[in-house]
């Protein structure tokens, strides 16, 4: 599966989890609590045709939305791998801010292209006192078979965010550390990585709602 395509469906496996659950909030841990959180605001909003047919609306809320329950900090970090290591503060900074542009605005995509799907929580154990876990789920679609979607949690500041997702065992970060390496290796500098970055993301959020970003 390609990058943009798994990114795609990884914030698509993102609606689902923050999306309305058949099982009672009451029936699950607290990682999968903080999962499930947001599901009535992305539900009301999915019904709102008008609000879909705005893609500016639809990224400030969904950044709105998410920012609280993923760690965009940490993802940055283990995307960058030993480049994180030898960046400068600002480098991290405008690193971290585009790559959660990148990544707010592709699941805005999601938000709108992907309509019919249920979810289904594994059952998870955990030990008093675990701060980090893997909350695994099912993805739901008419005509296929399930999907696996896990999500890697780590309790901070006691709050449990997500600082990856697996599809089918195939990681998030994994994919883009790919990406940015290779884009390392064309550009030959970070700073050069991060202001392509910045320009694809500009370019994208001024497009029109139809054009694919």
């Amino acid at each position: 599966m390609n990058v943009k395509r798994y990114t795609l469906f990884a914030m698509f496996a993102l609606i689902v989890a923050l999306s309305p659950m058949k099982i009672m909030a009451s029936d699950l841990l607290p990682p999968q609590q903080a999962i499930e959180t947001t599901s009535l605001q992305l539900q009301a909003k999915l019904q709102d045709e008008t609000f879909t047919k705005d893609f500016g609306k639809i990224t400030q809320f969904v950044n709105q939305v998410i920012y609280p329950h993923i760690d965009f900090d940490r993802i940055a970090a283990l995307v960058l791998g030993k480049s994180w290591k030898a960046a400068t503060a600002d480098e991290r900074q405008r690193f971290t801010k585009e790559f959660q542009t990148l990544l707010v605005r592709t699941y805005s995509r999601a938000f709108v292209e992907f309509k019919e799907w249920s979810v289904r929580f594994l059952p998870l154990q955990m030990e008093e006192g675990e701060t980090k876990v893997v909350v695994k789920t099912e993805v739901l679609q008419p005509g296929i078979k399930p999907i696996g979607v896990d999500y890697r949690m780590l309790l901070s500041d006691g709050e449990w965010k997500a600082y990856d997702i697996l599809i089918e065992g195939v990681s998030l970060v994994t994919n883009y550390r790919s990406t940015f390496s290779n884009e390392m290796q064309t550009k030959g500098s970070l700073n050069a990585v991060i202001e392509g970055l910045a320009k694809r993301n500009a370019e994208a959020l001024t497009a029109k709602p139809s054009k694919k970003s």
